[in-house]
């Protein structure tokens, strides 16, 4: 499918033509990682469901994304080169927020892992509001990417651009906040590390955790910085007509924060703060019935 824009010329008064791919899309590569991402989900599923953590929902529907992506990426293949808009605009639209729902789900375990070592002191900003602000940050950029793809779907070309320039905004927003979150996570870890507490210091795998966390949000920020310059080229720039890259800076590295996440799963954390919740009811109500039973006996 190619759009015209009709107020546009070039030099020789022709129209101005846009393409939806300027190479024809790799079949092999896109079901190559449809497949992977499928199978690095479905452990996802399961380990939730395993660990009721619920707050990895996110990560894990964020994985279905990339599968469904791909899968449209696929589907392009197969139509090269007579495109059209539908699967262009699924793998475009879901290839792109899907790691906005990865960044939610290390928003949402930072304030685990900070529960789990007492480290409320230690956090720059109260914890109560950490978790609450980032994810209403990613979640602003999640609808600022998703209405850009959403509005390049009526398929006009200045529908195209406009929806680009929104995009481009919902990652700078993305960008600027997973950089202050950056920031926040190695202040916390500097101080509990200085000034430990004693549940830091009490042998909870708090910090193979951070070190995941560190690792997924390069990661993830990486992935967003080649994205940003690649929608900032414009359609014609390098990055969008050279398939590779989209695969080398976005496909691999996201599929690496699965796995490692499916490798260091923060179901961990979940489990030991359920268990020490467990160990305090537990012990308030033995204290309850041995207060009665001395009660009754006075």
């Amino acid at each position: 499918m190619q759009l015209h824009d009709r107020a546009g010329t070039n030099a020789s008064s022709e129209p101005v033509v846009f393409k939806l791919y300027h190479y024809d899309p790799t079949i092999v590569g896109s079901a190559v990682f449809a497949i992977l991402f499928a199978a690095t989900t479905l452990m996802h599923v399961w380990q939730l469901y395993r660990g009721r953590s619920w707050f990895l929902i996110p990560l894990t529907v964020g994985g279905l994304l990339e599968v469904i992506g791909y899968a449209a990426r696929c589907k392009s293949g197969n139509e090269t080169p007579d495109w059209t808009l539908g699967p262009y605009i699924i793998q475009s639209i879901f290839l792109l927020v899907a790691p906005a729902l990865y960044a939610a789900t290390i928003y949402m375990e930072l304030g685990r892992i900070v529960t789990l070592v007492d480290g409320e002191g230690h956090v720059l900003i109260a914890k109560k509001w950490m978790t609450k602000i980032f994810v209403a940050g990613d979640v602003f950029s999640f609808i600022l990417q998703a209405g850009g793809g959403g509005y390049q779907s009526s398929g006009s070309l200045e529908a195209l651009q406009n929806g680009a320039k929104v995009i481009i905004g919902g990652l700078f927003v993305q960008l600027i906040f997973f950089g202050i979150f950056i920031v926040i996570a190695v202040a916390f870890h500097r101080s509990i590390w200085n000034s430990p507490t004693g549940r830091s210091n009490s042998g909870v795998p708090w910090k193979k955790h951070m070190i995941a966390l560190y690792v997924g949000s390069m990661l993830i920020m990486v992935r967003s910085v080649f994205r940003a310059i690649e929608y900032l080229q414009g359609f014609d720039g390098y990055l969008l007509s050279h398939e590779a890259y989209l695969y080398i800076f976005d496909a691999v590295l996201m599929f690496l924060v699965m796995i490692l996440f499916n490798w260091i799963h923060p179901s961990e954390v979940t489990q030991i703060l359920n268990e020490r919740e467990a160990g305090k009811s537990y012990s308030m109500e033995a204290f309850s019935e041995g207060h009665q039973r001395l009660g009754s006996s006075v």
